[in-house]
């Protein structure tokens, strides 16, 4: 049966060096790459700093995807295969920001409803994903205006922030270095400006873009080509950029680190990482990653679990609503493929009937009407009562007849999800 099926590696067995390893290619060609496989109908790629995941439909799902993961070289350790449910229930536990390694945040909502319109621009989904993202995206949103999982809650670059006040004290006698201006690095700059702090500067490749956030922000815009001379002065650097090499490197650190004798923080929350993890051993540097702010999830988990119970009522409510939705889709597949191949055959048997009665006579255009009429009106009567029973039977959760039924005739093997946008049955005929 052609099925949602996914392929999930999280921080929740995975460290980030491990997620960095597992995929560190384009979105676009993954996708690309995915829906040429001809077992492959649909796709989405997630990829953010702490996860890579991946939903297909498909037919054969699991084997497409234990096959895609041993092309990929992933260790079985930090790998979770999840079927058509459980992919559905994960999807809206994630959009809830209930899989997030900060209980409640945000972010997770925007970037999958990001990553999935990427999907859905590049033509690699269809009706099933389609349904299930639009879903995800909308019990998100309830779930944030009906409980309080978001309530003050951490991002992963205001946890930073925190981790820095952790480890250094406080900020307000402290000189911060934010280096990155994208959507990670604008969210630590907001959570700086709201601290007090002696003094922020921010650096990106592009000034312009610095200059506009540091005006913003309160903070200093720095050239990049300034960084190794702030490095001398800074107290934390925290790094947020999209670059796929190392921003900061060893012998960078190194000499920056021969001008000064006092202690500095280094706090890399990019992925792939921003920072050379050797430079953890040149003396007086403390460096920090996204996997140092699990202890700070699990603080915020106990502050949130109440409120994640209300979630999880919603998302059980939600999913409940969606089975019905898939049952509904499979039972107006089952009686648009019942009414085409007796509309097929139908016309088969007029078309011959036709011809055994004009060899006796000549058929005028009142018979050929006369017999189109018949055929057409007695295959609607005798389809109408099994179209109301198999519609009844997705609202009331009748797997096994819908299944009974496509097996009956034959329609299992032939799948809705069809790359072939013309292949599919638009419309049904009236029941009338």
């Amino acid at each position: 049966m052609t099925e949602i099926t996914s392929m999930v590696i999280t921080h929740s067995k995975a460290t980030v060096e491990e997620i960095e390893e597992a995929w560190n290619g384009d979105i676009e060609k993954m996708l690309k790459n995915l829906h040429s496989n001809d077992l492959v109908h649909e796709c989405v790629v997630l990829k953010t700093c702490n996860r890579v995941e991946i939903y297909i439909v498909s037919q054969k799902g699991s084997s497409v995807l234990f096959q895609f993961a041993k092309k990929m070289g992933l260790s079985s350790n930090i790998v979770d295969f999840f079927d058509h449910e459980e992919s559905i229930m994960h999807l809206l536990n994630l959009a809830s920001g209930l899989k997030s390694m900060i209980i409640g945040e945000d972010q997770i909502l925007g970037q999958i409803k990001d990553l999935y319109l990427v999907a859905k621009k590049l033509g690699t989904t269809g009706k099933m994903l389609d349904t299930a993202f639009s879903k995800a995206i909308q019990v998100g949103k309830r779930v944030r205006t009906e409980t309080e999982i978001n309530h003050g809650a951490l991002s992963i670059a205001s946890a930073s922030v925190d981790l820095a006040e952790e480890t250094v004290g406080d900020l307000k006698d402290k000189m911060v270095l934010v280096i990155g201006t994208g959507e990670m690095g604008a969210l630590v700059t907001r959570a700086l400006s709201h601290r007090e702090i002696k003094l922020m500067y921010i650096a990106n490749r592009t000034y312009e873009a610095a200059k506009q956030l540091a005006d913003e922000m309160g903070g200093h815009a720095v050239n990049f080509d300034q960084i190794n001379e702030n490095l001398r002065k800074a107290d934390v650097v925290i790094s947020a950029t999209g670059a796929p090499h190392f921003v900061l490197k060893y012998e960078q650190v190194e000499k920056a680190m021969s001008y000064r004798e006092k202690e500095i923080l280094f706090i890399d929350i990019a992925n792939p990482r921003d920072i050379d993890p050797s430079i953890k051993d040149i003396p007086y540097v403390t460096l920090y990653n996204i996997d140092n702010l699990r202890v700070i999830n699990e603080k915020n988990l106990e502050l949130r679990m109440g409120e994640a119970k209300k979630a999880q009522k919603i998302i059980e409510e939600e999913f409940c609503l969606l089975n019905k939705q898939y049952k509904q889709q499979k039972a107006d597949h089952l009686v648009s493929k019942l009414y085409a191949q007796s509309y097929k055959l139908r016309i088969h048997e007029k078309e011959k009937a036709i011809t055994k009665l004009s060899a006796y006579h000549t058929i005028g255009e009142i018979e050929s009407k006369i017999i189109e009429n018949l055929t057409h009106s007695i295959i609607n009567k005798i389809l109408a009562e099994p179209t109301k029973v198999l519609r009844y039977a997705a609202e009331t959760g009748d797997d096994e007849l819908l299944d009974t039924v496509s097996k009956l005739f034959n329609i299992e093997k032939s799948s809705l999800y069809t790359k072939n946008k013309d292949e599919m049955i638009k419309c049904f005929p009236s029941t009338e």
